[in-house]
């Protein structure tokens, strides 16, 4: 029998994906990968989730590395490359991979207004069954945020401290605004990323400047636009894309 199962990330756009999958399909797995650098609050989100859903989510755990990202980058030796970040895929995408069965209908969150990457994805994973709700109904990312909301559900603190995402605190994959936000915000997340930086040398550097790479200490407290900036992407399928690109 084939399984739908319900990739839940703690975030808005995840959960509502997983509540419309609910109302179409008799029966539904909710997995989701816990990693230790995210807000306490996220897991507060999956609780009160749990109980809109009726259902408990299955949330995986990596042990090889304790489930932390600056445990993989550190023993890695590197923080992202050209194909991103090791975190994502040996966190969340080896564990999915040992979970998963042949045939899986696999639920993503994607939003409406990333029809365009959900398309591409698709077009990359042509043996993977994948079902996109939100796009299907047309409802984008402020239309989950009120969904959750109005089921009387606190959206996740991070979303409330004006971050697009609910991820790790300090996340590779963020720009230059999306760092002085984190400085701002989580200044001990923030020191420890740039102490790991310190350890693994320029080629853990975030950005090239003029004449050099640019590390987040050297990064100006002015710079970078966080609303300007794309929405990071942090999933079991965002590694398994990035190992295609």
């Amino acid at each position: 029998m084939t399984r739908i199962v319900c990739q839940f990330s703690c975030g808005a756009a995840s959960a509502v994906a997983t509540k419309i999958a609910m109302s179409e399909h008799e029966r539904v797995e909710i997995i989701n990968s816990f990693l230790k650098e995210e807000h306490p609050d996220n897991r507060r989100f999956l609780k009160d989730c749990e109980k809109w859903f009726g259902q408990k989510v299955i949330v995986l755990v990596d042990e090889k590395y304790g489930a932390s990202a600056y445990e993989v980058f550190r023993r890695n030796r590197f923080i992202k490359n050209r194909q991103g970040a090791p975190c994502s895929r040996i966190l969340k995408r080896e564990l999915l991979d040992g979970w998963k069965q042949d045939g899986d209908t696999m639920v993503l969150g994607f939003t409406a207004e990333e029809s365009d990457r959900y398309e591409i994805f698709c077009e990359r994973n042509p043996d993977k069954i994948i079902d996109a709700p939100l796009v299907r109904h047309g409802l984008d990312k402020a239309d989950c945020l009120a969904m959750v909301e109005r089921a009387g559900i606190e959206i996740p603190i991070m979303y409330r401290q004006g971050f697009h995402n609910a991820n790790c605190i300090g996340c590779p994959k963020g720009g230059k605004g999306y760092w002085n936000m984190i400085r701002k915000w989580y200044p001990e997340q923030f020191e420890e990323m740039c102490k790991i930086q310190d350890d693994l040398g320029e080629g853990s550097y975030f950005w090239q400047g003029k004449e050099k790479r640019l590390s987040l200490r050297e990064l100006p407290v002015n710079a970078g636009r966080h609303d300007d900036e794309p929405n990071i992407s942090c999933s079991f399928y965002c590694a398994m894309a990035e190992d295609l690109i």
